[in-house]
């Protein structure tokens, strides 16, 4: 069974896709070995979805592609 990852110590960062207006924010957290947990900005205390960095990775080329 998959644990949660400890992110107390997640350097959080938004989206540059992301406006100032408090409109669809992502923020992910890359400083974490392993895993890129990815949440709601304007729901910080909520759930994050962690993904294995090489699927998050994947993820990222296809969107560059």
């Amino acid at each position: 069974m998959p644990t949660t990852p400890d992110l107390s110590t997640a350097a959080w960062r938004k989206s540059s896709y992301s406006n100032n207006n408090g409109g669809d924010c992502v923020e992910v957290a890359d400083n974490l070995p392993g895993v890129v947990p990815v949440r709601d900005s304007k729901n910080p205390d909520g759930p994050a979805i962690p993904f294995p960095t090489k699927s998050w990775a994947a993820f990222i080329a296809s969107l560059k592609a």
